[in-house]
């Protein structure tokens, strides 16, 4: 218990859903925290099941526990920077737009604090706004997306930015493939909070927050059955077009987390996607924050493994059934 004299900063409470061992459990519940961190956190007293503080990882948990977790505040954490390649397809002295690969986290937190965006965009910048962990970012792409985002450089425009993005004025743009043929245009507007007992996800649910995300259907690959969408979301809510697009029926390719499964696809697709959601931030507008012009910015081209992906459904659609 001695961990306990730290401030903390949230108090998490769910019912368990699945046997599992307590550290596994919380780390697939808390993606932010790191597994090793998590088992530090057991052992100095933060977690209770049924009301009782246990300090063994690998206590097993079952369906109907009660998992209280105290989380602390984040010790102050040192961020270097990391030769991680990344794509720059605009800069000048206030931002700059790069495009964030598949499988890079943005922004380090306890027990992740390299392989980061961050830790990327510290080597190749040198000018970042100030933030002792997240210098420069100003909005967030989920691990598995891909695709484009803007980075301050400088303190004015990180707050000039964080207000464009707070009040919804930055437009922005993403391709996805998904299962099944959609509408030909479609409009989501559900409310999006919490999955009341798995903690790694959310879900549409009644006393969310406002959500409102809207598509069109570009192509069908009839073969494969599956939709290229042009999404736009206007809100920003965490794991938006994932939840939407699997609350209608069709999940994205590769997001296992809402709906996608392994069968729905031949196995040299499913090899080629790794671990990546075919879902791509490809386009941002938005008001510069110092220089008083709007930008309108689109991806040169698409990313890897999502072009190779559409090829392949293109071929299998020119094939025939």
């Amino acid at each position: 218990m001695s961990g306990l004299n730290r401030k903390i900063e949230e108090v998490l409470s769910f019912e368990v859903y699945k046997e599992d061992r307590l550290d596994r459990y919380l780390a697939e519940s808390c993606p932010d925290l790191s597994r090793s961190y998590i088992q530090e956190l057991i052992k100095e007293g933060f977690v209770l099941i049924n009301g009782e503080v246990i300090i063994k990882p690998s206590k097993k948990v079952k369906p109907g526990d009660t998992i209280t977790f105290y989380v602390p505040e984040p010790e102050p954490l040192e961020v270097r920077p990391e030769n991680i390649p990344i794509e720059v397809i605009y800069e000048d002295e206030d931002i700059a737009l790069i495009v964030k690969p598949c499988g890079l986290v943005v922004h380090p937190s306890p027990g992740y604090t390299s392989g980061t965006l961050v830790n990327a965009l510290l080597y190749h910048f040198k000018e970042l706004s100030q933030d002792a962990i997240r210098p420069g970012i100003v909005h967030r792409l989920d691990k598995n997306t891909m695709g484009l985002m803007v980075v301050a450089k400088r303190d004015i425009a990180h707050r000039k930015l964080s207000e464009e993005f707070k009040e919804r004025r930055v437009m922005k743009f993403y391709k996805a493939l998904v299962k099944g043929r959609t509408k030909e245009y479609g409009i989501v507007d559900t409310p999006i909070g919490r999955h009341p007992t798995q903690r790694l996800k959310f879900t549409v649910r009644y006393d969310g927050k406002p959500a409102l995300t809207e598509f069109w259907l570009l192509e069908y690959f009839e073969k494969y059955d599956v939709s290229l969408l042009d999404v736009r979301i206007h809100t920003g809510r965490t794991h938006q077009i994932r939840v939407h697009l699997s609350s209608l029926g069709h999940p994205i390719l590769g997001d296992y987390t809402y709906g996608f499964k392994k069968n729905y696809l031949p196995q040299k697709f499913i090899d080629l996607m790794g671990d990546c959601h075919m879902l791509i931030s490809y386009r941002l507008a938005f008001n510069h924050p110092t220089k008083e012009r709007w930008m309108d910015v689109s991806l040169p081209e698409l990313p890897e493994p999502f072009k190779n992906l559409l090829d392949l459904l293109k071929e299998g659609n020119k094939q025939g059934p």
